[in-house]
């Protein structure tokens, strides 16, 4: 059975203004399908353009060129009102400095029913009310924390209150903007797998941004790499692991420590020099086997097939 593709990025820019004359190409020709129900990791290292990539698939950022496909219709243009309702209520966000995307002066209970109210999907304020505390205790809070401001939890609470205003709507599609960054490393798993365990039990789809590969690999079933604002690869989790191509990726998994201390005393990290590139022609995302995509010329396509043969 095919699957059915939810979201298609196509040929997507985001340029910035900086100063009078100088163009920042944060999103440069990016190109990628999300399909139902799964989670698309986008990786890359800060100023790569994947959270800039996110924001402007949700219209956080207005694209400078490309288009954004959900559910067949052009997320960007002209839109009405209820038009712009229906987008917001089937995708979410979740980001990824849960101290600073929480308004302070609000209490958890009018924090998640924020999007309750402004959809009109409730009735009374008792509805509100159950609503919210049915919503914390599936993220693993207390009905008794609704009450309560932002400082008074931790980290780690307070992106799950994060995760609940994303759930509230019922969502078809979340990205998460690097959720777990903020995170202590013991708390980063309890989110992940309370991530998973919603997308099971809500058949929810993701894009999941983020620069540590080893977490996304985790819960991603495709990964796309980002480098200054282009795509380089894109192929399925255990692909991108077990056969990268483009120097870049091989860069960044070159750099993931392994418990096995014989490992990390060999362990060989592999610099990537961008200059080192065939200039024959202008490269681009080409693939080479199926569902695995490199940026790449023609002539060095060529030897990334001789490379995955071998």
């Amino acid at each position: 059975m095919e699957q059915k593709k939810l979201l298609e990025v196509k040929n997507l820019k985001k340029h910035f203004k900086v100063g009078r004359n100088k163009i920042v190409k944060a999103v440069d020709d990016v190109s990628f399908d999300i399909y139902e129900g799964e989670t698309f990791g986008l990786v890359g290292e800060s100023g790569s353009g994947k959270s800039t990539t996110g924001r402007t698939i949700i219209r956080l950022y207005d694209a400078t060129d490309g288009q954004v496909l959900f559910n067949g219709e052009n997320v960007h243009g002209k839109k009405s009102k209820q038009e712009l309702l229906k987008f917001n209520r089937n995708m979410q966000m979740i980001f990824q400095d849960p101290s600073s995307s929480l308004n302070p002066r609000m209490t958890v209970l009018d924090i998640i029913a924020e999007g309750l109210d402004t959809h009109h999907l409730v009735k009374d304020k008792a509805e509100r009310k159950a609503r919210v505390e049915e919503l914390l205790e599936v993220v693993g809070l207390n009905k008794s924390h609704a009450n309560r401001f932002p400082h008074e939890f931790s980290g780690g609470q307070r992106q799950r209150i994060g995760i609940a205003r994303a759930l509230a709507v019922e969502p078809s599609f979340i990205i998460a903007d690097e959720p777990i960054s903020a995170l202590d490393v013991s708390i980063q798993a309890q989110v992940v797998n309370l991530l998973k365990k919603l997308q099971k039990d809500r058949g929810l789809t993701y894009l999941f941004i983020a620069h540590d590969l080893s977490m996304v690999k985790y819960i991603s079933d495709r990964i796309g790499i980002m480098y200054l604002g282009h795509l380089v690869e894109v192929a399925d989790s255990d692909e991108i692991f077990n056969n990268p191509l483009h120097p870049y990726t091989k860069s960044l998994l070159s750099a993931i420590p392994l418990p096995d201390p014989e490992y990390e005393r060999t362990r060989k990290r592999i610099s990537y020099d961008p200059t080192v590139h065939d200039t024959s022609e202008e490269p681009k995302l080409r693939e080479i086997g199926p569902r695995h995509w490199v940026r790449c010329t023609s002539k060095e396509l060529e030897q990334y097939k001789i490379e995955l043969d071998k």
